[in-house]
């Protein structure tokens, strides 16, 4: 990665002279930078849902626009491994409520490469609070060490078929997994509702993981990481499934029983810690300081509902190899203003976490009724796509419509590269493909405006509607 990180750019964005400065450096490039080929393009606004449009060519340019986004593909940050949402229990069962050919025409524009293509996706381990019932894998009115009562059959009913179903239609998805709490006999209150976890029932509950991994193995499915637990820093006040975990409790366990679990039982599986918002960032760092942690520690699951995803700069300026993965953010509730047409607010808050090295984003449910259920919890939200229990009608939110400009054109592997240019109401990513390929997502939050974008000795300029997202690839 070029020493020049994304803060010495916005730096440039923030000064004109700079700016020009920058500008100048960007036509000595072109020599070594090829002209730029055809442009497509797609938009989403009012009366436009991710539908191409004619868009204009790259042409030289002589002198930059004040509403100029400059464009440096040999400044490269992170790679992306994709985009998706999770298999609650409740989404898979409301997947099976559906008629058999309904569901799959769902899940192929979820999955399929002429749809969303999702790549990234999240399971429960045990219930959360989106789920039709409490449960664990080891239900038992007294400490099970041996785990003897151990059994997934509960997902057999309609999770692990739809993971199997998604999974013939996207063969290289990637799932990960996260407990919203141990068993009860493992926590001092006795309950899954809230409360913490019991430091004697670590190391059973490293084998618990290990017990997960090899069922869900076993029926087809392979889990690729983990994380310690959903939300570490929270019980919810015993209203749903959770623990608190401690900072001492993660490092410990991760440390002396997960990590050596899982070596033990020659399993690859990933370990990602906090699995929960940005303001715990330094408690991140705190973790990551630990040696051992660091070495049995892929990367950082990170949730967007609290401080702000520069924290994950942070992060991976303290520790570039960790990575850093988004995995819980979605619509709020079906029934509130703008759940269908958000599309710029949720595009906007996919640039900013991935302009802060995140990997991936997966939203929260993938499918929820009118009413945001099934629902065991205090919380109401929305699907990213909504099913109306009486019409069994598909609504798609504006977070759906959001997505389609990212996961449609970024493919696994692609690289976020060096833009920058500070216009108002206007967030820009840019990113290359494996295959070459280019992807510029451009999000108007406010009125019309029009915008160029500078590649090397070329330009682009473009009229950006209200409230829209536009992708250019090239």
């Amino acid at each position: 990665m070029s020493g020049r990180n994304r803060r010495d750019f916005l730096k440039l964005a923030g000064s004109i002279g700079a700016s020009a400065a920058v500008a100048r450096a960007g036509q000595s490039k072109a020599a070594a930078e090829p002209p730029p080929g055809p442009v497509r393009a797609w938009r989403t606004t009012t009366g436009q849902m991710f539908q191409p449009i004619e868009p204009p060519q790259w042409a030289p340019w002589k002198e930059a626009s004040p509403a100029a986004i400059h464009l440096d593909p040999a400044t490269h940050y992170q790679a992306i491994l994709g985009f998706g949402g999770a298999f609650t229990d409740a989404s898979c069962y409301l997947f099976h409520r559906m008629a058999r050919e309904d569901r799959k025409a769902l899940l192929s524009d979820l999955f399929g490469s002429e749809g969303l293509g999702f790549s990234v996706c999240r399971t429960c381990i045990g219930s959360s609070d989106y789920s039709t019932k409490m449960y664990s894998y080891d239900e038992s009115s007294q400490p099970d060490l041996e785990l003897k009562n151990f059994s997934i059959e509960h997902d057999r009913k309609w999770i692990l078929p739809t993971l199997l179903e998604a999974g013939r239609i996207n063969s290289n998805l990637f799932l990960f997994s996260s407990p919203w709490s141990p068993p009860g006999w493992m926590k001092p209150n006795g309950s899954m509702l809230g409360g913490n976890m019991d430091g004697r029932y670590m190391g059973p509950y490293a084998q618990y993981f290990i017990n997960f991994l090899n069922a869900y193995s076993a029926a087809g499915v392979t889990i690729q990481a983990v994380t310690v637990q959903n939300e570490v820093d929270t019980d919810q006040d015993c209203r749903m499934p959770a623990a608190v975990w401690g900072q001492e409790y993660e490092i410990k366990f991760v440390k002396k029983f997960l990590a050596p679990a899982l070596q033990k039982a020659s399993l690859q599986t990933k370990i990602w810690i906090l699995d929960h918002n940005y303001d715990l960032w330094g408690r991140v760092v705190d973790e990551l300081g630990d040696p051992d942690v660091y070495n049995a520690v892929d990367g950082v699951a990170w949730h967007g509902y609290f401080g702000t995803p520069d924290s994950m700069t942070r992060v991976h300026d303290t520790f570039p190899a960790k990575h850093a993965y988004w995995t819980e953010g979605g619509p709020d509730s079906f029934d509130k203003p703008g759940y269908g047409t958000n599309w710029a607010k949720w595009s906007s808050t996919f640039t900013a976490i991935l302009r802060n090295y995140a990997r991936c984003i997966v939203s929260w449910n993938l499918l929820l009724d009118e009413k945001g259920k099934p629902n065991i919890g205090p919380f109401t939200a929305g699907g990213l796509v909504t099913l109306d229990s009486k019409t069994q009608k598909l609504s798609m939110s504006g977070q759906y419509r959001a997505f389609a400009h990212y996961s449609k054109t970024m493919q696994r592997g692609a690289r976020i590269f060096a833009s920058w240019g500070e216009l108002p109401g206007i967030d820009h990513l840019a990113a290359e493909n494996p295959d070459g390929s280019r992807v510029v997502v451009l999000t108007n939050r406010g009125l019309d405006q029009r915008v160029q974008c500078i590649l090397a000795s070329r330009a682009l300029n473009l009229a950006l509607p209200p409230d829209s997202v536009t992708t250019l690839v090239w």
